[in-house]
């Protein structure tokens, strides 16, 4: 399934001729080719004497310890170069940033910049800064596309892209060579066959349905995308009750579950557990991000990926994930905020600041860059996605309560005797509960 050198070379080309265009276009718009200084946040100490509280989070190092891991070089670099402002640094465990942050928020405490999965409902309620607030348009033209709309309420852009995924399909080369597979399946029946043959010689699980709830929005959306379907209609409302979606989740069930093809308890299978178990052998293929494979080459696991299949054959439409920064109004410290964030997002912090192989670059420079070094020819495949890569709603109000339903409830309905379509029924009303809470909160 590689592209040929050529093949890739072309579209890398194209692919930085556009981004190119693109940015250039924009700058000359706004009559700033040449110049960084629109907002006098580069270049400059905008304050003297000011703290910026940041809060970020920290992530369980037995997979993708290098995630966070720069935060540290950042900021001693960031405060060398702008004297007159001091980076007061937290970091709260992935697992707790989001009810860290809310907390914080409601107690009238929230952080000068935070990262976090959910900035929507902060959005909404005026607390934060928007991106042309913060960075100027040549900052602002440098983000990937696809990432920037997903991040925008109301016509504005609140929640800036950090640390970004998309996921592949990952196997076990050894195992499958092991059960006599070709190859990476290109279609679910080729998928199912695979995992027929897996569970031949033994293996436990032999496809990894991370439908517990610490990802199973992720996984479930996966295959929406793959079926045709998704979380919301063409309005762009919630709409979990198709054809396709009912499809989806009644094939899984009948083709994948029943046959004991996703191991013991796939409702119960989380995503930190899935990465263990492949590392271990206990997994021979699953859905999985960049970061798991920095994992493996230390375990030196014998693994590949290719692009998650559609049902019906090809690759499916990729998933994109990406956690969130969101500069809050609450200490008025715009410029701090603004001239922090265009450091991060610059070319040499950037570089460095990518996630190395566990996330991907959110801005078009970065991901030129990691296309120029040989070391980052593992993330290109991963990049190529990006650009058709497809999110949850996750710029609507009421999408934190709507996720952590699916999260608990979408796995009943791929279990024995589990109804799809009533859970997708069940998954509508309360979307549109969360909807009206949202509404009148």
């Amino acid at each position: 399934m590689a592209e040929s050198a050529n093949t890739e070379q072309v579209r890398y080309e194209q692919g930085v001729a556009r981004a190119v265009r693109r940015r250039q276009f924009l700058l000359q718009t706004a009559g700033l080719a040449g110049t960084t200084a629109a907002f006098g946040l580069t270049g400059c100490a905008p304050g003297q004497d000011v703290e910026l509280h940041v809060l970020v989070a920290s992530y369980d190092r037995s997979v993708g310890a290098s995630l966070g891991d720069q935060w540290d070089d950042v900021v001693s670099a960031f405060e060398k170069q702008h004297a007159g402002i001091r980076i007061n640094l937290e970091r709260v465990p992935y697992d707790k940033i989001d009810r860290t942050l809310a907390r914080r928020v409601e107690e009238g405490r929230a952080p000068d910049i935070a990262q976090s999965n959910v900035f929507a409902p902060y959005a909404e309620e005026g607390r934060l800064h928007n991106m042309s607030q913060l960075l100027d348009i040549a900052t602002q033209a440098d983000f990937i596309r696809s990432f920037t709309e997903v991040g925008t309420v109301d016509n504005a852009t609140y929640g800036v892209p950090f640390l970004a995924s998309t996921p592949r399909l990952f196997y076990n080369k050894e195992l499958f060579r092991r059960a006599g597979i070709g190859g990476a399946p290109t279609s679910w029946d080729g998928l199912r066959a695979a995992a027929v043959a897996l569970k031949g010689i033994g293996v436990k699980t032999p496809y990894g349905l991370q439908f517990g709830p610490e990802a199973a929005d992720d996984e479930a959306l996966s295959w929406l995308l793959a079926a045709g379907g998704g979380y919301t209609g063409d309005l762009s409302g919630y709409d979990f009750e198709t054809s396709a979606n009912i499809e989806a989740l009644t094939w899984l069930r009948d083709e994948l579950v029943a046959g004991g093809l996703a191991g013991p308890a796939p409702a119960e299978l989380d995503r930190t557990a899935a990465y263990a178990q492949f590392l271990r052998g206990g997994i021979g293929m699953l859905i999985a991000h960049p970061v798991l494979m920095g994992a493996a080459d230390q375990a030196e696991v014998p693994y590949a990926h290719a692009p998650f299949p559609r049902r019906n054959g090809g690759a499916a439409t990729p998933l994109g994930l990406s956690d969130w920064l969101m500069a809050f109004k609450r200490n008025g410290r715009r410029k701090e905020c603004g001239a922090f964030l265009a450091f991060l997002y610059s070319g040499k912090s950037a570089l460095a600041y990518d996630g190395g192989r566990s996330a991907l670059p959110v801005t078009y420079s970065a991901s030129d860059a990691a296309r120029a070094r040989s070391a980052g020819r593992p993330l290109w495949p991963f990049i190529d996605q990006l650009a058709n890569a497809q999110f949850a709603p996750v710029n609507m109000r009421s999408w934190p309560a709507v996720r952590g339903v699916i999260r608990t409830d979408v796995g009943q309905a791929v279990l024995k005797g589990g109804d799809p379509r009533a859970v997708l029924k069940s998954l509508d009303e309360s979307a549109a509960r969360a909807d009206r809470d949202a509404a009148t909160a």
